[in-house]
């Protein structure tokens, strides 16, 4: 679930991301003004959620590599518990880096 909700919102982050670079291309003013206006709380919040939730895609989409091309076993259940720990974890790392 957290694979398909971290994917519908970075599909919807995307356009939002593209409609900025693009008014890099109408002026240095405009662009200006735009970058201005992402230094507010919470846009701030908003890209952490963004890393975090681009780190828990990752971390879903390596869980359903493995489970389609590893032979799926026991103990993989507690490594794919420790690989959504990891992911939460670079996720966190991320975001305080920002």
């Amino acid at each position: 679930m957290v694979h398909r909700v971290s994917g519908i919102a970075l599909a919807v982050f995307l356009p939002l991301h593209f409609w900025v670079l693009g008014i890099a291309i109408e002026g240095e003013a405009r662009l200006d003004s735009a970058l201005a206006w992402t230094e507010q709380p919470l846009v701030k919040l908003g890209e952490w959620a963004i890393v975090l939730g681009l780190a828990a895609h990752l971390g879903g989409g390596l869980r359903v590599l493995a489970l389609e091309f590893l032979p799926w076993r026991d103990w993989q259940k507690g490594l794919a518990a420790t690989a959504a720990a990891l992911t939460v974890a670079v996720g966190l790392a991320l975001a305080l880096a920002l």
